[in-house]
């Protein structure tokens, strides 16, 4: 199973189906703050629609194509981050995460972030990391910021967040200029 240790208080764990319930609990107690930026809470009403996503998470591991994890903050479930998507054909990871309300502001994100993009390179031998942050979220989009991503443009009506569009800026860091760091 995919365990990777960022700090003495943060790693990543492969999402399980038994972490179902403690993913469901943090999506709940977080789901006015998640639900202006994520387009997925109204979906997520029970226990089991997590662990429908879960099991989705999974079978999209095991066939190569993405690779979600549990965040974990001195061993309590605090969020999900991982590759929402992995194209193989261009050597391009696309990271995606969540955090829990009470969790924000303790750099956690950024640490994660970071871990994702040096696995990125070293381990699944990526050419680039994109990361993607609706323009008025401010929190998401400094994460990729903090870490010297590159802002490579805007992508007009990007996501559909439940009676509007938002805009998407693409943040890129590439394997050389991550080496250069």
């Amino acid at each position: 199973m995919f365990v990777h240790k960022v700090d003495e208080d943060v790693s990543l764990k492969l999402i399980e189906v038994k972490d179902a319930d403690k993913v469901f609990e943090m999506t709940d107690q977080s789901r006015t703050y998640l639900r202006e930026w994520l387009p997925w809470l109204d979906f997520t009403k029970t226990v089991e629609d997590t662990k429908s996503f879960i099991e989705g998470s999974l079978k999209n591991y095991a066939e190569n194509k993405s690779i979600t994890t549990a965040i974990l903050y001195k061993g309590k479930i605090v969020g999900t981050a991982g590759f929402n998507s992995l194209n193989w054909a261009n050597k391009t990871g696309y990271i995606g995460y969540w955090l829990g309300e009470s969790y924000q502001g303790n750099g956690i994100m950024t640490k994660v972030a970071q871990a994702l993009t040096e696995y990125a390179f070293m381990e699944l031998n990526m050419n680039k990391v994109e990361i993607r942050a609706a323009v008025e979220n401010k929190k998401s989009r400094s994460i990729p910021e903090r870490l010297g991503f590159v802002n490579e443009g805007t992508i007009r009506q990007a996501e559909w967040l439940y009676d509007h569009f938002v805009d998407h800026v693409v943040y890129g860091m590439l394997k050389e200029e991550w080496n250069r760091k």
